[in-house]
């Protein structure tokens, strides 16, 4: 079992050129000073990975994944659909990820993780935003494991905080979960991954907005603390 010693540092940094989810994460990360909070576009921000919300299916043609697909090309749809088809069998469930090579210097590699199913989707109910935060950070630590070393820094948008239709307030406090579940969870594989977070949040999706405030994971069997 991989420890939190094990674990490489990871700067992470969230960027995203909406300042009510800029406002939002400095609310819900108040107490995570590691994490980095800008104002502005993803495209601008140096990193070893990018983050792109995404659909099942990798289809990047709305949000932040048709301005990625603009900036890097159009062969990055490509490489993100052909890992789909591989290691998925071409479609990505929702909280789960493909890490590709972006073609570029920055980033090396764009990591997709879908926050819904279908290209326009209203996941602002659901616990997609966690799942999906989450499994791009597993997507680091398997690509981690695969050649050491390889992403030292990843940046992130606010995940459904646009086609996803997930207010800042909620979106940057299940950013927070998935981040904290993460840093305090060894997971085996998505589906582990997936079975432990609906396990620590079951029941939060079907509360008002006014009370899904930030969750803290509470320790776990394969917890690390």
């Amino acid at each position: 079992m991989t420890t939190d010693l094990e674990k490489p540092l990871l700067k992470v940094v969230l960027k995203d050129v909406n300042a009510k989810v800029v406002q939002a994460w400095r609310a819900a990360f108040a107490d995570t000073p590691e994490v980095e909070i800008h104002k502005g576009s993803i495209t601008s921000q140096q990193a070893d990975a990018w983050v792109s919300p995404t659909n099942s299916a990798g289809r990047m043609d709305g949000g932040v994944d048709a301005v990625i697909k603009r900036h890097l090309g159009a062969g990055i749809q490509l490489r993100v659909q052909r890992a789909i088809r591989d290691q998925f069998g071409g479609s990505l469930p929702v909280g789960s990820a493909v890490c590709v090579p972006s073609g570029a210097t920055n980033p090396k590699f764009l990591i997709s993780t879908p926050t819904m199913e279908q290209s326009v989707q209203d996941v602002s109910e659901t616990l997609n935003v966690a799942l999906a935060c989450a499994a791009a950070f597993q997507a680091i630590h398997m690509q981690n494991e695969r050649e050491p070393g390889s992403i030292r820094s990843v940046a992130l948008v606010g995940m459904g905080a646009a086609t996803g239709r997930v207010v800042p307030r909620v979106c940057a406090n299940l950013m927070w979960t998935g981040y904290t579940l993460f840093n305090d969870h060894y997971f085996r594989d998505y589906d582990d991954l997936r079975k432990t977070i609906r396990a620590q949040l079951d029941g939060i999706e079907s509360r008002p907005e006014e009370e899904r405030v930030r969750v803290t994971p509470p320790t776990a069997p394969g917890s690390h603390r």
